[in-house]
């Protein structure tokens, strides 16, 4: 008997490469026996397939249409937490700075990934999708290949005032994000008003061996969300481990309320 395909594997096209799944529960084969080295990536679940990998300053700026100094927007951020940090809190730099706004909502040029591709898994299915049909996605980003690019980048830049057109991995030494840990959770930089696949297919224009990024497609049909978040509920990755704190506890018991099993 033949063996069934465990996804739809498309060519690698600038780098890129899509991935459809027959359904949800084909993700935990697929990334066990399908892509290799899975600890060379980074993972992102998000609810939409549609959706781009742009951060939420991008996402605000789109919406000003207008020039918004960066800068000017961080150092907002830094005056208006004064006396609001504890006692004697930590001297952070610019990175540490938009790390502690991503936490608590700023619009930031951040975007959130994991280092697990089952967390990243349960942040594409906690929130509903009205129809509870569609397509989510996981996206898996190279690091080694990001970070050779971006270092050879640099150092053609190295003269060059202007920030270089790199996408650089940002890790928090800063112990006020708990959640950041519990989610083994890092950070993307890059250029602004530039979406990561955009630059992917910018600077590994041509390539058709190298998956830098996959963007694996994963179809929703009704029931599969609550049965999805059960199974990973089993494997210990809910809101109770994942956010280390009252937030985290009280959605936790919701979900227990809300969902027959879990």
């Amino acid at each position: 008997m033949a063996k069934k395909r465990i996804a739809v594997i498309s060519p690698i096209v600038d780098g890129v490469q899509q991935v459809e799944l027959p359904s949800w529960d084909k993700f935990f084969p697929y990334v066990n026996t399908t892509l290799h080295n899975p600890h060379d990536y980074i993972f992102r679940g998000q609810r939409r397939s549609s959706w781009k990998l742009e951060t939420s300053l991008d996402r605000a700026l789109k919406v000003l249409k207008q020039p918004v100094n960066t800068a000017r927007h961080l150092e907002q951020f830094r005056l208006s937490t004064r006396g609001r940090r504890g006692v004697s809190p930590q001297l952070l730099d610019e990175e540490g700075w938009w790390a502690l706004g991503q936490q608590f909502g700023l619009s930031t040029p951040l975007l959130d990934w994991t280092e697990s591709p089952f967390v990243a898994l349960y942040f594409c299915f906690i929130e509903r999708n009205k129809t509870e049909t569609g397509k989510r996605a996981v996206f898996a980003l190279s690091r080694p290949l990001m970070q050779s690019k971006s270092a050879s980048i640099s150092q053609k830049h190295l003269q060059s005032p202007a920030r270089p057109d790199v996408l650089n991995i940002i890790t928090p030494e800063s112990d006020e994000n708990t959640r950041l840990v519990n989610q083994r959770g890092l950070f993307t930089r890059s250029t602004t008003g530039v979406d990561i696949e955009k630059w992917v297919k910018r600077h590994f224009s041509g390539n058709t061996r190298k998956r830098v990024l996959v963007k694996i497609v994963i179809p929703e049909k009704r029931g599969d969300r609550l049965e999805a978040l059960r199974m990973l509920n089993r494997m210990n990755i809910n809101h109770l481990s994942l956010f280390p704190d009252v937030g985290g506890s009280a959605e936790y018991c919701n979900m227990r309320l809300t969902v027959t099993g879990y």
